[in-house]
């Protein structure tokens, strides 16, 4: 009854009824011009200089802290998950760190580090489901190869529209590509956030955690942002089209959820 009824809002929606998740395609070849291996390295300098400044401040979580426990028992669920994404990822240097602070942010960076700030934890009470929302949907950026994106994006604007032809074609400007900056500050177009929360969705619920704790997770955050805005919301855009989004695709993946719920 549960497949049937779930089949049939899928038709509603408009959407093809998959046996096995979402599709979203391949990752954008725009990628490719910037090497994966260059990201993830500066990715884990970057990451391992905000580990050390925050041990400075005592405010890295410690190994036996329950919600460090909890989040890596979270991401446990998650990672061997995620070469159906992205191949390359089931041998990154996969790391789960806290970082005591109000801030309202979380990310995962090229390579797979993660990091969570105790303020998204405490601020919004989250829910395992909550939680596996937020790490899966900023595991899909790290996975969709959207920081690789953004930076060639970035570069090609400001290499000039006349060499692009000669990038794409042999590479010969490929050595132009300057990455630089703090990737921690690179912010995803509208079409990453969306992928993100698609692929988020069905990576969460591979893993057995409810997909429609997205919905009340997003209502939480559009909540506080209408009481003072959230710097966490400048580049997690959250909105009515957002939830109605997401919405959409539970069809899709609420059965991989519900298969992994037998499964446990």
């Amino acid at each position: 009854m549960l497949r049937t009824l779930i089949a049939l809002l899928a038709l509603a929606a408009g959407l093809p009824v998959l046996a096995d998740g979402v599709e979203v395609g391949k990752p954008s070849a725009m990628a490719n011009l910037v090497p994966a291996a260059t990201v993830e390295k500066q990715a884990a300098q970057q990451y391992g200089e905000l580990k050390r400044q925050a041990a400075a401040k005592r405010a890295l979580g410690l190994d036996e802290h329950p919600q460090v426990i909890r989040l890596r028992a979270i991401a446990a669920r998650m990672i061997p998950l995620v070469d159906r994404y992205n191949p390359r990822a089931r041998q990154w240097q996969w790391e789960i760190n806290l970082i005591g602070s109000k801030q309202i942010n979380a990310f995962c960076m090229p390579g797979g580090k993660i990091a969570f700030y105790s303020g998204i934890l405490d601020q919004f009470k989250l829910t395992d489901d909550e939680v596996a929302m937020v790490m899966g949907h900023e595991i899909a950026h790290a996975l969709r190869e959207h920081a690789r994106e953004r930076i060639a994006k970035s570069q090609l604007t400001q290499l000039g529209a006349s060499l692009l032809g000669e990038l794409v074609g042999g590479g010969r400007y490929s050595g132009a590509f300057q990455l630089g900056g703090n990737l921690l500050s690179l912010k995803f177009s509208r079409d990453d956030e969306s992928e993100a929360d698609v692929v988020g969705l069905d990576l969460a619920a591979r893993a057995g955690f409810d997909p429609r704790a997205a919905i009340s997770l997003w209502q939480k955050m559009a909540a506080a942002n209408s009481r003072a805005p959230l710097e966490f919301l400048s580049t997690h855009p959250a909105g009515d089209s957002r939830i109605k989004d997401i919405e959409k695709h539970l069809p899709q993946v609420m059965p991989l959820y519900e298969k992994a719920k037998r499964s446990r």
